[in-house]
């Protein structure tokens, strides 16, 4: 996989770098596993925004990846390496061997022709998934869990991998892509390898318009606003904040931890950030 840096023949192109398709082996997906993707513009049931800067944006079909990853025992062939546009990864088309077509993570060094399987007897190679108690320690996983049977969360973006450290008792400390260090019990299955794609983080839009064909719509600065619609708006000319960065609704906005009392944070080991 290889970047493309272009001439700077318009100011978008001056600053663009995409990523080359090489990779990519099937540019039609497969109907089978298309299902329609409603647009919400950053709206909720009621239709209120609760999520602002977001609407618009090129027309998607959701492709139903296989998180699961539940066909123990069953061999797959890597048949196809696509592109989904809902994701930073890429997706490998898996045909099984009872017929059945699933879409799964694209990890690093997998190609056409590849098997894989799921199961706790499974080689220890990228694409195959495996329980935490069947796994080495020191492997680098993606695709986890975290409650057993209920499909991978975390660690499935382009380029990213968790570090399995250790087990003790029922429990697995696995490293995540964020520093922090957390306990997973061993039933809970991931898959072996880095999620593929790494060039993801060098990729520069060069223009706005590609950044609202992925669904995303201006910003505008707190700052130049009025008064009455931000904390930080008013003003002679430039002004600073004259207080500390709050959001539109008033709320501290940068530095101030939201995350409050979940059951989990037992399990947490070392959080990716010192504790103030």
């Amino acid at each position: 996989m290889a970047l493309k840096i272009f001439r700077p023949t318009s100011p978008g192109r001056r600053g663009m770098v995409k990523i080359s398709f090489d990779d990519i082996t099937k540019t039609e997906p497969e109907k089978s596993l298309l299902v329609p993707q409603k647009r919400k513009a950053g709206r909720n049931s009621r239709g209120v925004i609760t999520t602002r800067h977001r609407g618009g944006g090129a027309k998607r079909r959701t492709r139903i990846i296989d998180f699961k990853r539940d066909k123990l025992g069953v061999p797959g062939k890597v048949a196809a390496v696509e592109y989904d546009p809902g994701r930073s990864a890429r997706i490998a088309l898996i045909f099984y061997a009872d017929g059945e077509k699933r879409y799964m993570l694209c990890p690093l060094g997998l190609g056409v022709g590849d098997l894989i399987l799921a199961g706790a007897d499974a080689e220890i190679k990228p694409g195959n998934n495996l329980p935490l108690g069947n796994i080495p320690s020191g492997t680098m996983i993606h695709n986890l869990e975290f409650e057993p049977n209920k499909g991978g969360q975390i660690v499935r973006s382009a380029g990213t991998a968790a570090q399995l450290l250790g087990r003790e008792d029922k429990y697995a400390t696995v490293r995540l892509p964020s520093g922090e260090v957390r306990r997973f019990l061993i039933e809970c299955r991931a898959t072996i390898g880095q999620v593929g794609n790494l060039d993801h983080q060098n990729v520069k839009s060069g223009k706005a318009g590609r950044i609202r064909l992925l669904g995303r719509r201006p910003k505008v600065r707190g700052s130049a606003m009025s008064p009455r619609d931000h904390p930080h708006g008013g003003g002679e000319g430039r002004s600073p904040r004259g207080m500390a960065p709050k959001t539109p609704q008033g709320k501290p906005a940068l530095g101030h931890r939201t995350r409050t009392g979940k059951p989990s944070d037992k399990l947490i080991v070392r959080r990716r950030y010192a504790d103030k």
